[in-house]
């Protein structure tokens, strides 16, 4: 028989003797990514390549806290890479609705707002003071002065004509008249009736003359009205000129290596002379605040602090987010936008480093990730809204001029959506060629237990925490190997142990400790454990109770406690099951009741599948298996999943079908292959520890069991008090290989090898099946027989089994 297993081989403990450290403050810190060599290659590779595509993903379940640890060495990189560049929106003077990029050095972004501010300024000031001055005011008095002495001397020149012909040029409220001249005055209706006929016509002659130089001098009128507003405009863009060419001039001299903003100067000077009248009249067509808004530059991304290149997070991966935005404001009731309200999104504020996204983010939001691939395919960012982009809008809106984009982004996500993504979107890969895979779990051995000592010390001192001792150090270590399920692992997920270490650090402020000893840290799993109880305690209360049938003591033909595990959230516990099964002469059918209730997974029926095939192979190899048999997970209402079972269903139906009883008092998990060899399976802590607690529950210990797969033997990591009892033998755990060894524990019978004959040893367990399994065929054989009028059976019928 075999032995159960002792106390060191179901726990692996720490020795704190190998540190040769007292508390964790006199550790140096470490990068949390040593650890995960693969994936700080991949990232080294990815963030050094610049070529398109390379771009990453970085692979790890939520508890590594992907964000830490890639934003740990993003920030290393970053330091090292230049300042790229800032970038401005400036008025474009041809085309409003398409707004010009400006690209400028570091710094050279809000040095250029400022100058182009106190320009402003100083033209609100200067250019009206210029046309209020004497010097202005008399030329132009000048020029109007002459203006009006040419458009009266036209008319004079006419009025002397008509003087010398006797005739005179009136002024009327309709215009100019002529009539004949009676000295200076004009002649009398009666006076010109009594005039010669022929000196009538002549004055009519010489008026009709008249009345046609005189049109003529007054068709000249606007023509010298248009040279007077022509003198004035030079004259005024004279004056204008000279007010604004020391400013421009001096700015001009400043940017002279800068291209853009050259031109942005130069568009500025053209449009004030443009716009002489804004500066006029009573209410221009455009006023002076509106042209002067036009001169300063919307200043998108400002890197005059930065050192290093750009690294961002994007929380919350909208579209509007990632491209920027254009805002509106409302005047008289309609929505109005301009240059000015463009606003960078995190692609414009990451563009020359790093932008940190999380893909579940980005997939979830509308268009976001459409957005996204558009872009690094572009390889430009255009700011326009989602509606916009789509179509979905005819509005009037900007169009800003694309930003040239140089980014490496990196993508955070959990496998299962990176496999999804390569699946089913044939851009993915050819955007996102690299990708860093980060390690679950980390060797167990002395190096990398010193490693986790400073990972832990690193972990407390960036939160603030205390120290820990080697106690502590050792405790967290054994929790590490817990939750890795593996006594020869660690887990690599950090913020498991960072929230570990946090409580612990509560437990220790509770006591006023100075450092965090072993203690605190079991305390705080202990609690973590608590909070995270209450349907695992409701579970257990209804087999305690008896609602749930479950036998700790006795035996029992065809029943047997199964173990399995139930998975809430991040917290999972065991519980036992109770598994039965019958056997009766049949045509060689094993009946899966969860299977045909459709309860039963498809593993699960496979599983069954695989351990009637080994009956068959075992217990009637040459002859028909005449069995109709049945297994059932009783009380079982939310279905069966897995084959963890599977050996446990093997011992019930061999108990059902030998009429053997099966101890009580065990309980067992473990799947098998067709050769009854027993394989792994997960979950065996949570298992024991659940079939432990049934039985402390129901009362006093008294040697209750678990059999287990020998394969997962390194896989435990008991906790304190299943240790305890089996040191004090009150509780015992079993490895076997095969399925005969969970049977002999189970029934207290030998198996028995066969003799030359094939025949087992009497009293041993195969004899009892093989016994009854010939007797069912003898049954099965009558049966036939009979229904065929006494006819021999020549022709059996072979088994179907299912």
């Amino acid at each position: 028989m075999l032995e159960p297993l002792g106390v060191a081989q179901v726990y692996r403990t720490c020795p704190t003797d190998t540190f040769d450290f007292e508390v964790t403050s006199e550790l140096e810190s470490l990068d949390l990514l040593i650890g995960h060599e693969r994936a700080r290659d991949a990232l080294s590779f990815g963030t050094a390549i610049r070529s398109d595509g390379f771009n990453l993903f970085v692979l790890g379940q939520p508890g590594h806290d992907r964000q830490s640890l890639v934003g740990s060495f993003l920030a290393e990189k970053a330091r090292g890479a230049s300042v790229p560049r800032d970038w401005c929106y400036r008025y474009n003077f041809d085309d409003p609705a398409v707004p010009l990029a400006l690209p400028l050095p570091p710094g050279l972004g809000r040095q250029l707002r400022t100058d182009l501010e106190a320009l402003v300024e100083e033209l609100r000031s200067a250019i009206p003071a210029v046309f209020e001055s004497e010097e202005y005011q008399n030329r132009l008095h000048e020029l109007k002065q002459a203006m009006g002495e040419r458009q009266r001397d036209a008319v004079e020149t006419v009025r002397r004509e008509a003087r010398e012909h006797d005739i005179l040029l009136l002024s009327t409220p309709n215009g100019f008249t002529f009539a004949p001249a009676d000295g200076d005055q004009v002649m009398s209706p009666d006076d010109y009736e009594k005039l010669p006929e022929e000196q009538r016509n002549r004055i009519e002659r010489t008026v009709e003359e008249l009345q046609h130089k005189l049109t003529q001098a007054i068709r000249q009128m606007p023509r010298l009205a248009k040279e007077l507003r022509k003198e004035l405009k030079a004259f005024s863009e004279e004056m204008l000129q000279s007010v604004i060419d020391g400013p421009i001039g001096d700015l001009e001299k400043r940017y002279r290596e800068e291209r853009g903003v050259l031109s942005h100067l130069k568009a500025i000077r053209e449009s004030i002379l443009e716009h002489v009248e804004s500066f006029q009249a009573e209410q221009p067509e455009v006023p002076p605040e509106a042209l002067f808004s036009r001169f300063r530059v919307n200043l998108l991304v400002d890197n005059a602090e930065a050192d290093g290149a750009p690294l961002i997070y994007q929380d919350l991966p909208t579209h509007q987010h990632l491209v920027g935005r254009i805002e509106h404001h409302m005047h008289n009731g309609t929505l109005l936008t301009d240059f000015s309200l463009i606003r960078a999104g995190a692609l414009h504020r990451a563009n020359g480093g790093y932008l940190v996204l999380d893909v579940r983010g980005v997939l979830t939001q509308p268009g976001a990730w459409e957005t996204l691939k558009r872009v690094l395919k572009a390889g430009e960012i255009r700011t326009e809204s989602l509606e916009q982009a789509y179509g979905l809008i005819s509005t009037v809106t900007l169009e800003p001029e694309p930003i040239p984009l140089d980014v490496k982004i990196v993508l955070l996500g959990e496998r299962l959506l990176y496999y999804l993504l390569c699946e089913h979107d044939p851009e993915f890969l050819e955007l996102f060629k690299v990708q860093a895979d980060l390690e679950d779990e980390l060797d167990r051995d002395p190096r990398h237990e010193a490693f986790y000592a400073r990972m832990v010390a690193t972990l407390a001192r960036e939160a603030a925490l205390r120290p820990l001792d080697r106690s502590g150090v050792a405790a967290v270590i054994e929790r590490a190997s817990r939750l890795a399920d593996d006594q020869r692992k660690l887990t690599a997920r950090h913020r498991d142990l960072h929230d570990l270490v946090l409580e612990a650090d509560h437990w220790a402020s509770e006591e006023a400790a100075t450092v965090i000893a072993r203690r605190h840290v079991e305390k705080a799993v202990s609690q973590q454990l608590w909070r995270a109880g209450r349907i695992r305690e409701r579970s257990h209360e209804m087999i305690t109770r008896g609602t749930m049938m479950v036998a700790i003591e006795g035996s029992s033909v065809g029943q047997v406690n199964g173990l399995s595990v139930l998975q809430l959230g991040e917290y999972a516990f065991g519980q036992p099951s109770r598994i039965t099964a019958t056997a009766r002469p049949g045509n060689g059918q094993v009946v899966d009741i969860e299977r045909e209730a459709r309860m039963g997974g498809r593993i699960h029926s496979k599983a069954v599948m695989i351990l009637s095939r080994y009956l068959a192979t075992r217990y009637a190899g040459e002859e028909p298996l005449s069995l109709s048999a049945s297994l059932a997970f009783e009380q079982s209402y939310g279905g069966v999943e897995g084959d963890s079972a599977s050996v446990a269903e093997v011992c019930a139906l061999v108990s059902a079908i030998a009429r053997v009883p099966l101890d009580q008092a065990f309980a067992v998990t473990g799947s098998i292959d067709q050769h009854g060899r027993v394989q792994a399976v997960g979950g065996v802590n949570e298992k024991i520890e659940g079939f432990f607690d049934v039985c402390s529950a129901r009362g006093d210990l008294e040697g209750q069991a678990v059999i287990l797969p020998a394969t997962n033997v390194e896989h435990l990591m008991l906790k304190t008090e299943v240790r305890e009892a089996i040191e004090e033998g009150r509780f015992r755990v079993f490895a076997v290989s095969r399925v005969d060894e969970a049977l002999e524990l189970l029934t207290g019978l030998p198996i028995g090898a066969p003799d030359e004959q094939g025949r087992f040893p009497e009293g041993s367990l195969d004899a009892h099946v093989t016994e009854r399994l010939t007797h069912f065929r003898e049954v099965v054989k009558h049966a036939r027989q009979e229904e065929r009028g006494g006819d021999d059976d020549e022709h059996e019928e072979p088994d179907d089994e299912c």
